[in-house]
Order: structure tokens, then sequence, then C-alpha cells
């Protein structure tokens, strides 16, 4: 019989399990800690839990935590990780990227991605199956630099809110305090903006939200990603502007910047007007090349004129640091392939 993974339960599902077993009450939080807290990858290392209650929990269920396959590491330090799901179904990447002190940690949240983006490898795989909260949250506690990880960023394989039930479970596992107890401000979460499922992240969990806009102009923002025509930009700002953003929690704008397509001062002042009065910030990120496109790279003379141009129309704007590219772990490269 196939035992049913206690990883990447959250405590109501162990205060479940605990009813069912007929343990009692304290054992749920018990688990929890040795599951989260202390990381122990066997139940029989959960020694304040009586014996006799192991061997029953052994019978029907496993810890479930399991190791990266393979890594890759870039020579500016970044690790992409493969990780093979359970039964050796899926193949997934995650990328681990140092900056100074910083240590973010880029979770996929799917297998592939439907949304098919002109520019992202991931896209072009197809969609094969959404991650279950255990595989999620594998990819933080599993790699060698866990302990270390600053922030994370759903901003991996797939879109995390074409699997919201299983990444809003992997957001509270992270930040209770009967989980890991990371504060939700350590945690970005990026999205081409499902709205109805946008309005749970933002209404059940207190981590950052990133839209992925890369263009102001609907017709053309359809052209780079078809979700556009389902979820227009438009309705999404309209509706962010319903919440309060002037706090700690942080809005912002992902746009990736194409040579002689998005790069004008066209597009910056359209990108100023339509976020006018919403606190937020635009993330300028450099396309990272991939096969069989005609999409070209901004120089960073072109990328730091654009931002030049949005912060002059009162816009806060950055340019994102890039990295990893020799190891296909940057924005937009990850795909799972098995040459790692």
């Amino acid at each position: 019989m196939k035992k049913e993974p206690l990883f990447g339960k959250d405590i109501h599902e162990l205060n479940e399990v605990v009813l069912d077993m007929g343990l009692p009450k304290f054992a749920a939080k018990q688990m929890a800690q040795w599951l989260y807290a202390k990381g122990v990858s066997e139940i029989d290392a959960m020694t304040n839990i009586s014996v006799k209650a192991r061997a029953a929990l052994n019978e029907r269920f496993c810890v479930g935590r399991y190791k990266p396959d393979s890594y890759r590491e870039s020579i500016d330090g970044t690790r992409k990780y493969l990780f093979r799901t359970p039964q050796n179904r899926y193949t997934i990447e995650t990328a681990m990227i140092p900056d100074d002190e910083r240590r973010t940690l880029c979770v996929s949240s799917q297998v592939g991605c439907k949304m098919k983006c002109l520019f992202c490898m991931t896209g072009r795989g197809g969609f094969e199956a959404n991650l279950t909260a255990t595989d999620i949250i594998n990819q933080y506690a599993s790699i060698e630099e866990s302990r270390d990880i600053s922030n994370i960023v759903f901003m991996g394989m797939g879109e995390p809110l074409d699997n919201v039930d299983s990444v809003i479970k992997s957001i509270n596992i992270l930040t209770s305090d009967w989980g890991y107890g990371l504060s939700p401000r350590r945690i970005t979460l990026s999205t081409i903006g499902v709205q109805s499922q946008l309005r749970r992240i933002i209404e059940d969990t207190q981590v950052h939200i990133a839209i992925s806009i890369h263009s102001p102009f609907s017709e053309e923002r359809q052209s780079l990603m078809p979700s556009e025509q389902a979820f227009p930009i438009a309705n999404t700002i309209s509706m962010l502007r319903e919440y309060d953003w002037s706090g700690q929690r942080r809005l912002s704008f992902e746009m990736t910047l194409f040579h002689g397509l998005n790069d004008t001062n066209k597009h910056a002042e359209a990108m100023a007007k339509l976020l006018k009065g919403l606190p937020c910030r635009v993330n300028l990120i450099r396309f990272n090349s991939i096969p069989d496109t005609k999409l070209q790279g901004c120089t960073q003379k072109q990328m730091e004129q654009f931002r030049d141009r949005l912060n002059e129309l009162h816009v806060i704007a950055t340019i994102r640091n890039s990295k990893g590219q020799d190891i296909e772990a940057a924005c937009g490269l990850l795909k799972a392939t098995e040459e790692n």
C-alpha cells in the first residue's frame, strides 16, 4: 500500500490524522514541530510520540521529504536543483540565487505551465501537472542552503494561481508558527493575474504580489501573453486598486524589455498612466534569449533609459539583476530537462 506523506500537511490536516488515529490532540503540534521546525525524515525520529503511536503512523504514513536528484552551479553562485517527484513521475527545477547576504529561492508550483508566454521556456513545454504542497515545500526544505534562505519567490515553473489551493497551503506552512515561522514579507508571488484567485491570495495571505505585465497595451500584451485575452491587465489593475498597498506589503509589476517592441517612450508613458495613483514599483527584467524566437533583449543602456523615463514619470522602477544564465536558471529559462 502506498503510504501518504505527512510532510506538506497543514495543522488542520494533522489534527485530522490525530483524530482518526485516536492519538492525543497535542500530537498534531508535536508532529508539525518534527516535520517543519526539526526537519525529520523518518516518523521514528519523533521521539516524544509514543512507540505504539509511531508504529501505527508508520503503517499508513511516511514523512515524504525527498532530496534533489542533482544540481548545477553557475559561475555567479546560483544553483539550479532538479527534483524528481515520487515514483519518478515528473521533474521540476528550483533556483537558489545568492546576492550578498541574501539567498533567494525561486520555487516551482507546477510541472510545466498552461500560459504559453512567448518568451518563456517553461510554457513551451506545455502543462503536465500541478504540484502538491508536499512538492512545493520540499523544494525549500530539502536543499543544502535551506536554513540560509532569506527570501522565497513563487516565480519558478508554472502559474501559481493556476494551482492556488496547494500554493496557499504551502504559504501557510512557510509562515505559520506551527510551521517554519517565516515572515510573509519574505515571500513574493508572481502571477499573470488570474483575477478570482488573485483575490484569494491577497485576502488569505500577506505575501508580496508581483504582476507580470510586459506591455501596457492589451493587443501587444496578448501577442506576448495569450492569457491577456482571459485576464486583461486593465481589469487586474482595477481590482488591485480595491486594496491598500500603502503599508509594508509590496505590489510590483514585472516587465521584460524587448528591443524595438516595448522599450519606447510611448510604452513608459502608457505604463505611468495605467499605474497612476497605485502604490507600486516596476521591475525591469532582461530578456534571456531562448531558441526559435525573433525577440531580442535590450542593452544595458536601453534598460537604464527606460528606467529613468519611468522615474521621471513618478513610477518607481528598478532593473532586476539577472543571474544563472549559464546554467539556464535565469528568469524564463526553467524547463526541467534531464541533462542536469
